[in-house]
């Protein structure tokens, strides 16, 4: 298969799949964020007698908590979140406390508290810099190393950059399923979803690296006519090995994700994901930028778009 002549059809579903991505992000509550990242206070309460819903959610306004997100988990467990509680001070009781306390008077049911999760506005925004940070860091690096380790070839920079651009285009994906999923499954951005986030960095990386060291390796042999057809031979040699990886990874993440615990839940989703968008963005994408770029095609490219305003020479 000719993957080169075809690759502007793989950026124009690229393209359509990230300017999706990009506007599901950018509409009101583009993601779902957990606690990590807005702060506030999370409980699960199983209760001894049947509770409904609609009840439990009256009974938490009236204790000033109209906003509470609650989910029933079945068997009397129900999971609320709410703004962060305030902890006991001074020998009073703390407000989780008091909730609980109001909730068996009011609702007539013995109330067992399974689990309680609480971060503070100001962890909260730390916790969202940080995760930002991080992930610029990893790119800056990614991208030195790549320039490194291919520096032998002319315009190694190159290389990393297009790397780079295919990680921008996992993560945005990514980012963009999460933001639909959230609206749909109630998914939520947490902490290990940026756990996901960073593996599928590494994952994706080590895929492109595979295919660039093959591209690299036949133009030192001098294998192919041209810069095209070398890529493309290149990308022969080892989409095979590529996708076996990927399915391998993908049969254990979906065993995972069917017999493993709910805990895991939300980083085992954002693997499955980035392993599909990262092989496709490392064989289709990386290769194909580095083509245009080193062919002086970006120009021709752009004006193929459909930009909002007329280009040079029109």
């Amino acid at each position: 298969m000719d993957f080169v002549s075809r690759r502007n059809w793989f950026f124009l579903i690229s393209s359509l799949v990230m300017l999706v991505s990009i506007i599901s992000l950018l509409l009101p509550n583009g993601l779902n964020t957990g606690l990590e990242f807005t702060g506030g206070s999370s409980m699960t309460l199983k209760f001894q007698e049947d509770v409904s819903q609609e009840d439990l959610r009256s009974q938490l306004t009236a204790l000033g908590h109209p906003d509470a997100v609650i989910q029933h988990l079945g068997e009397g467990s129900f999971f609320i979140r709410t703004r962060t509680l305030e902890e006991a001070q001074s020998g009073e009781t703390s407000e989780r406390e008091k909730i609980i306390s109001e909730l068996e008077d009011s609702l007539g049911s013995g109330v067992e508290l399974s689990d309680f999760f609480s971060v503070s506005p100001s962890i909260a925004s730390e916790t969202v810099n940080n995760a930002i940070l991080i992930v610029v860091i990893a790119s800056v690096v990614i991208l030195i190393y790549i320039t490194w380790a291919f520096r032998r070839v002319p315009s190694p920079i190159r290389y990393g950059i297009s790397a780079i651009v295919a990680l921008i285009h996992d993560v945005v994906i990514v980012l963009g399923v999460f933001s639909i999923a959230g609206r749909i499954f109630d998914l939520e951005v947490n902490a290990m979803f940026i756990a996901g986030v960073l593996t599928i960095i590494g994952y994706s990386v080590h895929d492109t690296i595979v295919v660039f060291d093959r591209i690299r390796e036949n133009l030192t042999r001098g294998i192919g006519r041209d810069l095209g057809s070398t890529i493309n031979i290149s990308i022969q040699d080892t989409i095979g090995r590529s996708l076996n990886t990927s399915l391998t990874l993908l049969f254990a993440i979906v065993a995972l994700l069917l017999f493993g615990g709910a805990t895991i839940q939300d980083f085992l989703i954002v693997l499955l994901i980035g392993i599909i968008v990262g092989t496709y963005s490392s064989v289709w994408i990386a290769s194909q930028i580095l083509m245009v770029w080193e062919s002086g095609d970006f120009g021709t490219l752009l004006r193929r778009l459909p930009l909002p305003f007329p280009s040079k020479g029109r």
